[in-house]
């Protein structure tokens, strides 16, 4: 009977042990294998005065919190875990100063009631807490408020109220600036939602060359004190055909990779995009949407465009976010690997 006991107590330590494995010491020993970057001299712009004051930043899109109609409810407890763990481990062992989520944080924010979007709030700022010492900026996506044909203004104006959202919006800190858009803004159309985003723009590039002396008819309304190229942050890719360019080690598997987008649908219009990388001109472009990673030259300029894929599970295999150390001059950014799916 004894021995009986012992060998009972030898399979529950055990399972123990494996549970906790798996389910949290994971996140840590595969994380912690990813540290910040180095400012790389490649990058700096000489044209730019020098910072000494770098920022770091995380980065991260796509959560698709599931909702009440899409989702099972175990598969669902089982996503909200791993994020959570998986976000919380990065914010212990990296304590960034800003978090930029890239949209598309709700599966069902285009259609769920006003209930149940109270509910998605809590459960992310529950999920992806950040502490006083972090900053969090949230940019819209197509499944937060609909796809642009489909947006209407309450929609838009209960996102932008419970994640402090805007259409386009400037951010600068310690002379890095931040530009973040919202995708579906940018029809041209004269919308409810396109005609505010262009204006802002506007006043973004505005400001932009009058911190640079570029304009006799100064108006610096975001009262910029020195100039760096902005950094750009939306949900959706800039204009591509497809993947077939990307090679990161994160990309669209072949078959993926091979479809061609639709514009406005899978990736900013040819128009749109070629818009904004006029008058913002930025070094370089965050995006998210596709769930696979990419990296690639801009369109036109001598920027840098990077793909953040899914944070979920759900939709990645290895999802991962991005760590970033940008100054004035300069940047450097790597991706974080998560434990796979496929490993555990």
């Amino acid at each position: 009977m004894r021995l009986r006991l012992i060998y009972l107590i030898k399979i529950f330590v055990g399972l123990l042990f494996v549970f906790l494995y798996c389910e949290y010491l994971i996140y840590y020993l595969v994380q912690m294998k990813c540290s910040w970057p180095t400012l790389d001299p490649l990058n700096e712009d000489i044209s730019i005065k020098q910072s000494d004051e770098a920022i770091k930043v995380m980065i991260i899109a796509d959560t698709h919190l599931l909702g009440s109609l899409k989702g099972h409810w175990f598969d669902k407890i089982r996503r909200e875990w791993q994020m959570y763990r998986a976000f919380q481990t990065a914010m212990q062992l990296h304590s960034p100063d800003i978090v930029f989520v890239l949209g598309d944080l709700l599966d069902e924010g285009s259609f769920c009631s006003d209930a149940e979007f109270q509910y998605y709030i809590g459960r992310f700022y529950s999920l992806f807490y950040v502490p006083d010492t972090t900053q969090m900026h949230i940019v819209v996506g197509n499944h937060d408020i609909g796809f642009h044909y489909r947006i209407h203004p309450h929609l838009t104006n209960r996102f932008n109220k419970a994640f402090k959202s805007s259409p386009v919006q400037l951010i600068s800190i310690k002379d890095v600036n931040f530009v973040l858009i919202n995708s579906m803004a940018l029809q041209g159309d004269g919308c409810f939602l396109c005609k505010p985003a262009e204006e802002e723009l506007n006043k973004i590039e505005r400001s932009l060359l009058c911190a640079q002396n570029l304009t006799a008819k100064c108006n610096n309304i975001y009262k910029l004190a020195t100039y760096s190229k902005p950094i750009m942050m939306q949900h959706y890719p800039l204009y591509r055909k497809s993947d077939i360019e990307c090679f990161d080690f994160d990309a669209a598997p072949v078959r993926e990779k091979e479809e061609i987008f639709r514009e406005t649908w899978d990736c900013l219009s040819m128009e749109a995009t070629y818009q904004i990388l006029k008058q913002v001109k930025p070094r370089l472009a965050f995006s998210g949407h596709t769930h696979h990673g990419c990296t690639r030259n801009m369109p036109f300029g001598d920027g840098i465009e990077i793909t953040i894929p899914s944070f979920s599970w759900r939709n990645k295999n290895n999802p991962n976010y991005g760590l970033g150390v940008f100054t004035a001059n300069n940047y450097a950014f790597i991706k974080c690997e998560m434990p796979k799916e496929s490993d555990g």
